[in-house]
């Protein structure tokens, strides 16, 4: 039992980890809409429950950490992070932050991802995908695409 209880610790910690480790992410999100707005940059909101959600896990572990989505990322996307998460503390201001944005863009599952244009308007709601990060970012290229074909 101590044995399961470390490597699962151990797993949780390296996932909550992910986001750390780029100082890409952010977690306030109202400074990510300036950023975006001022750089012209597209919102990736990822809605995440970091230490308990598998899928959310897997997405961060398969894609939100790797190079590839990470350099299209750097020099087209404001990375935030709406964290869920069950064990790890938050600031009472994070926590209300977050939970206004879940209500504002009507998440009902985790992991969520919303991407919205550099003034803030909605694109796209998506989430986890099969393919790595290439796929990924191929995904999110071609969401950003269609929407600016319409407006």
């Amino acid at each position: 039992m101590i044995r399961k209880s470390f490597i699962l610790f151990t797993v949780l910690l390296f996932a909550a980890g992910a986001y750390a480790q780029n100082g890409a992410w952010t977690d306030d999100f109202n400074a990510a809409k300036a950023g975006a707005k001022s750089s012209g940059k597209y919102i990736f909101l990822n809605f995440s429950g970091s230490d308990w959600c598998k899928w959310c896990i897997k997405l961060s572990d398969e894609v939100l950490s790797k190079k590839a989505f990470l350099d299209y990322a750097e020099d087209n996307l404001v990375l935030v992070i709406a964290d869920f998460p069950r064990s790890k503390k938050q600031s009472d201001a994070l926590k209300s932050q977050n939970e206004s944005l879940l209500k504002k863009y009507k998440v009902r599952g985790f992991p969520t991802v919303v991407i919205l244009d550099p003034q803030g308007n909605m694109v796209v709601q998506t989430g986890y995908r099969e393919g790595g990060p290439e796929a990924y970012v191929s995904h999110v290229k071609e969401v950003i695409k269609m929407y600016e074909s319409k407006g």
